[in-house]
């Protein structure tokens, strides 16, 4: 994967997703395109024809109680599975175990050795 090592999504989690398009809309200029998931509606933000961001309304659940809205950036990796195995053995912790995104990728969400949370993805193969 040439990808690896590479930022390769963020997001902005959010309990207000209708308030951020607005805001980040008027601001940047950003156009957005619904995507259906369990729970709510993603927003995927787009400069023109290119993707650059999402907006996960956290009423759609999976994140601890209490998580504060944050932006949340996710890593390219070759192989989220191995490098999950690896997260512990480098003083990190593994928060949510790798899990499959349909049409996007495999995910696993970590906290690295010096306690920020990461998420690592291995992006699905678009050829």
């Amino acid at each position: 994967m040439d990808s690896h090592g590479t930022i390769w999504w963020t997001e902005l989690n959010t309990f207000e997703p209708a308030k951020a398009r607005a805001f980040y809309g008027a601001l940047l200029g950003w156009e957005f395109d619904e995507m259906p998931m369990p729970g709510g509606t993603y927003l995927v933000a787009r400069q023109g024809e290119e993707m650059v961001a999402g907006i996960f309304d956290m009423k759609a659940g999976g994140l601890p109680a209490g998580t504060p809205s944050h932006w949340f950036t996710y890593i390219a990796v070759d192989d989220v599975d191995v490098r999950a195995q690896q997260v512990a053995g480098l003083g990190g912790k593994v928060l949510r175990e790798p899990w499959d995104i349909p049409g996007v990728g495999r995910v696993a969400i970590v906290m690295d050795a010096a306690g920020a949370g990461v998420g690592l993805m291995t992006p699905t193969k678009t050829n």
